[in-house]
């Protein structure tokens, strides 16, 4: 039942009361507000209800859109503060339960949908998530509340190589190994790792408020999930742009695995130059040569130097002899070299470094591999085989120290390259892996945003994507790891001894199945062949490209790939622009012939207060989980929202949560004061307000000043947080919401309000109610997208129409703004103004009532002004029956008398204020007179020490600039007094 239907009684009962009480009148509200409880909705179920909501789920989201709010007797005492805490589980499964995250089946927009990048399955929520999952529920509860039937499509990422290793480690704990478990025992322990942990992120979410659909949500390793893999692969395959080759890559030691370009982090980190002399083959001669990496020398199979430079010259074209190898290796000359590097002669490896690896493909070079997969040397490596290389680093340079081949060493800034996974120096190898060809991919890319299809916020990251697009390279997909996706790729032996003494072969047949690859071979090779699996799987990344479709079912032509591809917007951080956002693109372009979403929203870094990055090792870490326990989910996601720009990182402090969490309390106790004004109201009132609507010129032609002008403001911040949500400016919109709440709401009309709801004029206090809850309502909306928690709860609480808010429809943003209303409350607020700061400056004691008269010249200003003028007495603590307003002509009559203060608030507008009698005007000057003998005592002192031209000569410039600033202070201050002393004279 929604509380618009309740009866009276019920209403009192929600309010804390079960009799009706008598109104607080003027000044007793501010105190009762904050002293007295008022009775609200948090809509927390029944320990019994919450067991039996999970059974009856499915029942009550197939009958989401008639799902009604819980009735009184589910609902508790407001407290003097929203508590997150009480409310925001009960609240979540409430929206979960009636199906409030699907996508309406009766809307009719457009559909609105976000794929939600998936976090890894070993996952635990921080600032990032929390950042991309705020900014995607608040474009998603918009869009719902917009009328569109909006999906924001949940899931995870197997994370192949994070996953392994938080498994690996486990077993390591229990002295267990996967290589003596074997695949098939190790992919079961994996799985069942996920079953009992892989959850634990996605709950993190629902703490943020994230409005998924949950009952759609994938698993980039679920079977629907795999079989777009698969045909990915192959169709790939069938158009020539999956190969196998032999390529350098970045190999990670400690995972013995390739890892992408991407997943290499660079660090400045010190190191050594080694300089040593590469001894010239049949002569006395020797080259110098500097390396940061000794144990690469093993590998060399040429010693370059520049063709144009004298020193080297005579020697290209001969051969050098490596240390500790004895093999003759050429001396050639490439342009490459750097003369004034080093010592102008460059070692050559081919097989371990990227620069040299395209050398030696320009002269056919020998590529010689060292190492071994897990770091240590191999056979050749000759004496150094079975050494770490680091260990073989030294023993190699203290054997060339001994033979007299070493020339010095130095300290030498290094950039490292480390992988973001494992964290140790990764090393350049050549080895055989699967690619993909992406020049084909990356021209239809480039095209889609540049003609506009693809639209990338902000702008300045297309010129950073086009440059990824332009200079791309192939993908190295394969990963040396047993969990994820294994390649479809099945080599074929002609018996099972080849096939056990080999792990690959140059026959290989690529297929969705083995059955499938087991009859393409006998095919193509004949009958009795063996086939075996590849043993790699294909790169995490591979799959995450395909999820915005693959997720919606392709690739079989789903109900839900027909309706909901291409999605709308894709919004992630800028950091994975090329890991994902590129080959999503590439992908959906590739497989489903168009773009995968029309935008791209990137977020920036959530930093600490001090602009750093947070991590564990510096000991800033801000725990969103702990955030939310301590201040509140929408004090978090507000806080987010707000903070930032698109592409800007944020500097995250908890005074800006803080700060965020009294904003919701402003706003709850708003709320509260809305409804302490219902308490009385009978049942026809309570329908009457709950359909209060004022978004058309004709409804508001009727209604007081302040209501016209509140609610014009509301109108005016409607139409501006709306255009701030399309342009994706979020921050703007929350800012917006902020000023409107806090200065336009509660302020000034909420101050301005008590004037008429405590007057006496019944129809008058009935009309501001009206506007009261119309514009509450409507906050209430606006403030969702951000705050979803206390709003639900507090729009259950007031008249309303509708069973969620959720479900609400959003404010329309044409309704008509009343300039004239706007320019007359302006006027009144800056009178008000001007008083409240005459009482500061003459030192008026806060609870004294003062006469004022009021020269307004306009005359449709001044009936204005006059009609409001309780609203003016209440506001500018003035006595009501000693206001008085008068024309130009009285005003100019007025103007230049004494004892009385003369302030201009605008044009045409003018407030006198008859001072005297306030205040002793002797007894303030007699004070004022006694500070401006001490400033003037203090300023002498510094005056003579500044006329001092020993202290001026000799002091540091920083002392004398400081005295200077101090006496400058000085004299302003005694400058103030004075003023005020002429001021109060006059009055005297």
């Amino acid at each position: 039942m929604s509380q618009a239907l309740l009866p009276s009684a019920a209403r009192r009962q929600l309010l804390g009361s079960s009799t009706p009480r008598r109104l607080a009148t003027g000044s007793q509200l501010g105190s009762a507000l904050c002293a007295r409880p008022v009775g609200l909705p948090a809509l927390q179920r029944q320990q019994q209800q919450r067991r039996l909501a999970a059974a009856a789920a499915s029942a009550a989201a197939a009958e989401a859109t008639t799902a009604a709010a819980p009735t009184s007797a589910q609902r508790k005492e407001l407290p003097k503060n929203f508590d997150p805490a009480a409310s925001e589980e009960a609240l979540y499964q409430w929206w979960e339960s009636n199906g409030y995250f699907k996508p309406d089946p009766n809307a009719a927009g457009e559909p609105y949908v976000i794929s939600m990048p998936p976090p890894n399955v070993t996952g635990k929520l921080h600032m990032g998530h929390a950042m991309f999952a705020t900014l995607q529920d608040i474009m998603a509860r918009y869009q719902r509340m917009r009328g569109r039937p909006t999906l924001w499509l949940p899931g995870t990422d197997h994370a192949g190589i994070a996953t392994q290793m938080v498994v690996e480690k486990q077993l390591a704990a229990q002295g267990r190994d996967r290589r003596e478990m074997g695949r098939e025992a190790f992919e079961a322990e994996v799985w069942g790792w996920k079953a009992q942990y892989g959850g634990f992120i996605t709950q993190q979410l629902r703490r943020l408020g994230a409005s998924c659909d949950w009952s759609r949500e994938r698993f980039t390793l679920d079977s629907g999930l795999s079989e777009a893999v698969l045909e990915a692969f192959v169709r790939l395959h069938e158009k020539g742009l999956v190969y196998r080759g032999s390529y350098m890559v970045n190999w990670s030691p400690g995972l013995q695995t390739a890892v992408s370009d991407l997943e290499v982090d660079y660090s400045e980190e010190p190191g050594t130059l080694y300089y040593f002399k590469y001894p010239v083959a049949d002569s006395d001669e020797f080259l110098p040569v500097a390396t940061t990496r000794p144990e690469t020398i093993l590998g060399d199979t040429a010693v370059a130097v520049h063709p144009e430079d004298e020193r080297y010259k005579h020697l290209v074209g001969r051969e050098a002899v490596v240390p500790q190898s004895g093999r003759r290796i050429k001396i050639i000359a490439d342009e490459y070299v750097d003369r004034e590097f080093g010592t102008g002669a460059l070692k050559i490896t081919p097989g371990h470094d990227v620069n040299d690896y395209e050398i030696g493909k320009r002269f056919d070079l020998e590529i010689i591999n060292i190492m071994n997969d897990d770091g240590t040397l191999n056979a050749a490596a000759g004496p150094y085989a079975g050494l770490d290389r680091f260990a073989a680093r030294k023993q190699l340079w203290a054997d060339m120290e001994a033979q007299g081949l070493v020339i010095k060493s130095e300290p030498y800034q290094m950039r490292v390259p480390r992988s973001q996974r494992g964290g140790e120096i990764v090393e350049p190898l050549v080895r055989e892996q699967w690619f993909v060809r992406m020049e084909p991919l990356a021209k239809p890319a480039l095209e889609a945003v540049a003609s506009g299809a693809i639209r990338i916020l902000p702008e300045r990251f297309e010129k950073v994507y086009n440059f990824w697009l332009e200079n791309i390279k192939d993908w190295c997909i394969s990963r040396q790891l047993w969990w994820g996706h294994r390649i479809p790729v099945w080599y074929v032996f002609d018996s099972a001894e080849a096939a056990a003494a080999a792990s690959s072969s140059e026959r290989y047949i690529v297929a969705k199945s083995e059955a499938e690859a087991q009859q393409k071979a006998e095919a193509q090779y004949g009958a009795g062949v063996v086939l075996k699996q590849e043993s790699d799987v294909l790169d995490t990344w591979f799959s995450s490209g395909l999820w915005p479709f693959s997720t919606l079912g392709w690739p079989a032509a789903t109900p839900d790939l027909e309706r909901f591809y291409p999605t709308s917007v894709m919004e992630t951080g800028h950091d994975i622009l090329f890991f994902w956002v590129a080959r999503m693109i590439m992908m959906g372009l590739e497989f489903t012939g168009r773009p995968p979403f029309s935008t791209v929203y990137l977020h920036g870094l959530v930093r600490d207060e001090k602009g750093r990055k947070m991590s564990k090792s510096l000991g800033n870490v801000v725990d969103p989980v702990e955030t939310i326990g301590q201040y509140g989910a929408d004090a978090l996601r507000f806080t987010l929202a707000t903070g930032t720009s698109p592409g800007q990182d944020l500097n995250l402090s908890l005074d800006r949560v803080n700060s965020s969490r009294n904003f919701t309390n402003k706003l709850w106790n708003a709320g509260k004061f809305v409804l302490f004004n219902l308490e009385k109201v009978d049942d026809a009132e309570w329908q009457r307000l709950a359909s209060a609507d004022f978004s058309t010129a004709a409804a508001t032609a009727s209604l007081a000043l302040p209501e016209r002008w509140v609610v014009s403001a509301l109108h005016r911040t409607v139409a501006d947080i709306t255009a701030a949500h399309e342009r994706f400016d979020f921050g703007e919109a929350g800012r917006l919401l902020y000023d409107f709440v806090w200065s336009d709401f509660a302020d000034w009309y909420i101050e301005a309000a008590k004037a008429r709801l405590y007057g006496g004029d019944e129809a008058a206090a009935a009309q501001t109610r009206q506007v009261l809850v119309y514009v509450y309502d409507r906050i209430l909306r606006l403030a969702h997208p951000f705050m979803p928690f206390i709003t639900e709860e507090m729009w259950q609480a007031t008249p309303h129409t509708g069973a969620a808010l959720i479900a609400a429809p959003w404010p329309a943003a044409d309704a008509p703004v009343d300039e004239a209303a706007a320019a007359q409350f302006e006027a009144l607020q800056a009178a008000v103004r001007a008083v409240r700061n005459a009482r500061a400056e003459y030192g008026v004691e806060p609870g004294r009532k003062i006469a004022a008269t009021v020269r307004v010249d306009a005359p449709e200003l001044r009936a204005a002004l006059q009609a409001e003028s309780a609203v003016l007495a209440l506001l500018a603590k003035l006595d009501a029956a000693q206001v008085s307003f008068v024309g130009e002509a009285e005003g100019a009559a007025l103007s230049g008398q004494k004892g009385q203060i003369e302030l201009v608030v605008g044009e045409g507008v003018e407030v006198f204020l008859p001072m005297a009698g306030l205040f002793d005007a002797d007894k303030e000057i007699e004070r004022l007179q006694k500070q401006e003998g001490k400033l003037e005592k203090e300023l002498a002192g510094l005056q003579a020490r500044l006329s001092n031209k020993k202290f001026v000569d000799k002091a540091p410039p920083a002392v004398v600039a400081e005295v200077q600033g101090q006496a400058a202070d000085l004299g302003e201050q005694l400058a103030t007094v004075r003023e005020k002393m002429d001021k109060f004279r006059a009055l005297a």
